[in-house]
């Protein structure tokens, strides 16, 4: 039998062994089932309406796998808005992001002073590898305490001015316009840099002069087949020119303050992106070229069975030069503009009814096409709209007719002048009721559908063009332009 001396020694033992044991337990590193719940680190992406874990996952760069990973997600479709999103990869960036459309008139250098933050910063955010990825429409990132900065008038550096000069004539400090303009010092500016002038607001896009008040590219991601609007808003009158896909564009002035132009952009455009020039001379006589990407996207416009029709009418000998000379009809563009608001369809059919519905078309604009056996290189250039021969053909719009007359291909056709760079075109007819010179008014009986030319029925092909360029005539039965 132990004495009670022993037992209260180890008593004592195990009492310094278990202690020893908590001590231990409570200095040793965590777990892995603790590591489990440790916040994960990163900047917070807020989930907004619309939003699939594959498109944020191709936003920021990230596998949809990390950020199911990082985010604790069991599965990909259990996405709700407002929950927040820890996106991995971004260096040490915390706190919220928040993603918007770059506009068309921005520089990397504008957004940097625009946002007050670091060109490094945004390129690693953003992932950017070259200044031709800052293109109009592109969603860009940036933290969302950058997003509030407010929008500062802005001037031009004019050659051989100097930035103190500069702060002169516009009252205020040097060392404040190196600030607002993210400068590394008072000596750090070229002639044509547009910089932000503390003190005074207005809006406008960063890169370009304060006269210019904004710039709308309408849509911002053209299409092929479709009508790029270009408006220019601006107190001055300016001397305005420019390029898109080939094209010199053609300004004109709003009913407003401001210029317009319009451009088609061909069906077959490949899918990219391409400048868009503005070109602009100032009263004073001073002159701002900018130039930014932008992006066109494809359209699914469908496939038509194979069509049989007489050789002579594919054969390259006929269509080239017939395809010359209606190009050359709508090539060039007049001041006035003829038309106002919608255009009408040019057939008794009931508008609202057929572009509703789309009964009324033999076949849609933009269609891919291949005739007698050929590869599907064609496009149809038009809208065609049933018809019996003999049916009233209208003129959709005021304009001035150019052309009348028999061709190959299009049969008997006739071409309208809408100013602006806007004609349209009838093609197949049976008889022609105006001759060139005739100033006709929308609704005007101008012809009569027939079956002339490379068809296989009587219908009425319509065609508009827009600087040069054919377009949907579907959105001009719906949409107003400019």
């Amino acid at each position: 039998m132990l004495s009670p001396h022993i037992i209260h020694s180890k008593l004592n033992i195990i009492r310094f062994v278990i202690y020893l044991l908590i001590v231990l337990l409570a200095f040793s590193p965590l777990t892995t089932g603790s590591a489990q719940t440790e916040q994960p680190s990163g900047p917070i992406y807020v989930v907004q309406e619309g939003d699939s874990l594959w498109g944020i996952a191709a936003r920021f760069g990230v596998s949809v796998d990390d950020l199911l990973a990082v985010n604790n997600i069991g599965n990909a479709n259990q996405l709700n808005v407002g929950m927040n999103l820890v996106i991995p990869g971004l260096g040490n960036i915390q706190g919220t992001i928040v993603t918007e459309t770059l506009p068309y008139g921005e520089t990397l250098r504008s957004i940097e002073r625009r946002y007050q933050l670091p060109q490094d910063t945004i390129v690693r955010l953003n992932r950017l590898t070259s200044p031709s990825e800052i293109y109009a429409g592109l969603t860009f990132i940036l933290p969302e305490q950058s997003t509030q900065a407010p929008a500062l008038a802005r001037d031009t550096i004019q050659p051989g001015q100097s930035l103190l000069e500069f702060a002169v004539l516009h009252a205020v400090a040097p060392w404040s316009l190196v600030n607002s303009n993210t400068l590394t010092n008072t000596l750090s500016t070229l002639p044509g840099d547009v910089l932000r002038i503390p003190g005074k607001m207005a809006e406008g896009p960063g890169a370009l002069p304060g006269s210019i008040t904004g710039i709308d590219v309408s849509p911002l991601s053209l299409k092929q087949g479709k009508v790029a609007e270009i408006k220019i808003s601006t107190d001055n009158e300016l001397s305005l020119s420019g390029s898109l896909l080939g094209h010199d564009l053609q300004f004109y002035p709003n009913e407003g303050k401001g210029y317009t132009a319009l451009q088609g952009v061909h069906a077959m455009t490949e899918p990219g992106i391409y400048p868009l020039v503005i070109n602009m001379k100032f009263p004073d006589n001073n002159e701002y070229s900018f130039t930014q990407m932008v992006p066109v996207k494809a359209v699914d416009y469908p496939y038509d069975q194979p069509l049989a029709v007489d050789p002579a009418t594919i054969d390259p000998a006929v269509t080239g030069p017939e395809d010359a000379q209606w190009s050359a009809l709508a090539s060039t563009s007049t001041s006035e503009k003829y038309w106002n608001g919608l255009f009408k369809i040019p057939s008794p059919l009931d508008q609202n009814y057929c572009v509703q519905t789309g009964d009324c078309w033999a076949s849609r604009y933009g269609n891919r096409r291949s005739y007698n056996g050929s590869a599907y290189n064609y496009f149809h250039t038009g809208l065609d709209i049933v018809g019996k021969t003999g049916t009233d053909i209208y003129a959709p719009a005021d304009g001035m007719v150019v052309f009348t007359g028999p061709l190959t291909v299009r049969g008997n056709a006739t071409m309208i002048n809408h100013g602006w760079g806007v004609y349209t075109g009838y093609m197949h007819q049976s008889e022609i009721l105006v001759k060139p010179g005739d100033f006709v008014k929308a609704g005007q009986l101008i012809g009569k559908v027939g079956g002339t030319g490379r068809v296989q029925g009587p219908h009425l092909h319509w065609e508009v063009w827009v600087n040069g360029v054919q377009v949907d005539p579907l959105d001009w039965l719906s949409e107003i332009y400019p």
